[in-house]
């Protein structure tokens, strides 16, 4: 059979598998050993073991439960709610300083946690019933702290970049380093947009802050920098070359939970255990996905399909940024449906080779498709953010948080866009710490 029908089969297969309500990575271990048979015989399946293990036979894999655990322990606090109300007695004579101090919060407790959902959790619980008892509209409230949860995917340390790193043997330092410049731009523009909005609803008297004295706002800082203190840490012991990226995940792990402890007498057995039974269950959960992916990959090479797919588009005579806007649509399409992880994992070892035939760098690539996945994260049918903001918020109905949040989709489209235009927005900074990429 052509490998091309073939590869077109094998998408078909996986759609209908995924569909039917399996976990991804037992839905990817099904597909891989269904192909494998019927095109390569039974004996196949002899290497799928050694392949499912191999793949998490790497020193790198170790910072994701890490991470992940760093993430869980500030989740499991005050820390958003001390974040917001810090931003919020900062920000209050800004007009539409609310808004943006959610923003801003988001952004922040992302760079922390590392997790989108958590941070709609942690800020939205607080921040939509401010901003609604403030008088800004349901739209903007719920739809700003939906589209801020997703920065937690970009602005480091971020757990997909992470994923990103590995699936393509990419420098997970240079990944970490071009979501910076993007992920604070996309911040900007939800801050703009928010500054717009605010303006255009013409309730001015009723978008008016509190005033805090010079002691109350200082009094909330002591609670909040230990944990801004610690990313800063983690990132400068990364990029001064005095630990790898799972050496300092380990030691940031193991500071959040003492802060936790210390500050917010996270003391007992309990509570302990719900913080890495959690994070146990995520990490698995992550780590079974990329072994399974391991073997989908290897069933894809097997059979030729990620080779054709590759030379099919290699002899295509399209414009690259034809080729590049394909590759956008599709990864929004995946992504509408399927965690930005397993998107990564299964599309990476096919997509990486076409980017690269095509001249495109595969750190600026990393930072396009997590954005593309952000999108994901806010739009039907699975909009995971969508889901958390209407748990917190239930009386707001779904069909006004996802209409509150289609102007920041318009946003992250506009980045999408500049980054096209100035590659260097995701590539500069990398390059800048350390040193021009290969």
């Amino acid at each position: 059979m052509d490998p091309l029908v073939l590869g077109l089969l094998v998408a078909l297969a996986t759609i209908l598998v995924l569909f039917s309500g399996v976990s991804v990575a037992v839905g990817l271990l099904i597909v891989s050993a269904g192909f494998l048979i019927v095109f390569d015989g039974v004996r196949s399946l002899e290497l799928m073991p050694e392949i499912f293990f191999g793949k998490l036979d790497s020193f790198a894999l170790l910072s994701i439960p890490m991470f992940i655990i760093m993430g869980a322990s500030i989740a499991s606090t005050r820390a958003g709610a001390d974040l917001y109300e810090a931003l919020e007695r900062w920000l209050t004579r800004v007009p539409g300083g609310l808004v943006i101090s959610n923003l801003g919060a988001c952004a922040l407790f992302a760079a922390m946690s590392g997790s989108s959902p958590a941070t709609c959790a942690a800020i939205g619980k607080m921040g939509i019933p401010e901003m609604r008892k403030r008088g800004y509209p349901d739209g903007v409230a719920a739809g700003s702290i939906a589209a801020g949860g997703t920065l937690g995917i970009l602005i480091p340390p971020s757990v997909t970049m992470i994923v990103y790193g590995i699936a393509t043997e990419t420098s997970i330092g240079r990944l970490f380093l071009a979501g910076v410049v993007p992920g604070f731009m996309l911040m900007m523009l939800f801050m703009a947009w928010s500054l717009y909005s605010t303006a255009r609803s013409g309730e001015r008297d009723k978008l008016t802050a509190r005033s805090y004295s010079w002691g109350e706002r200082f009094e909330i800082l002591p609670r909040v920098v230990p944990f801004l203190v610690i990313i800063l840490g983690v990132l400068y012991a990364m990029y001064g070359g005095i630990a790898t990226p799972s050496e300092t995940a380990a030691v940031g792990a193991l500071l959040c939970l003492l802060i936790a402890m210390v500050i917010y007498q996270l003391w007992s057995p309990r509570s302990l255990w719900v913080v890495l039974r959690d994070s146990t269950r995520e990490s698995v959960m992550i780590l079974f996905i990329i072994a399974a992916a391991g073997v989908f990959s290897y069933m894809l090479s097997s059979l030729f399909i990620t080779q054709s797919i590759a030379a099919w588009i290699g002899e295509l005579e399209v414009n690259r940024w034809v080729l590049m806007a394909a590759v956008n649509v599709f990864l929004l399409i995946a992504g509408f449906f399927l965690p930005p992880v397993a998107v990564i994992l299964m599309a990476a070892p096919i997509l990486l080779p076409i980017i690269q035939t095509a001249g495109f760098d595969p750190i600026w690539f990393a930072v396009i498709l997590t954005i593309n996945m952000e999108i994901g994260l806010i739009s039907p049918p699975v909009g995971l953010n969508l889901y958390v903001i209407n748990g917190i918020a239930p009386d707001i109905s779904l069909k006004t948080i996802l209409k509150g949040s289609l102007p920041f989709v318009a946003c992250m489209v506009l980045a999408i866009l500049l980054l096209c235009f100035f590659p260097g927005l995701a590539t500069w900074l990398p390059d800048l710490v350390m040193g021009p990429g290969v």
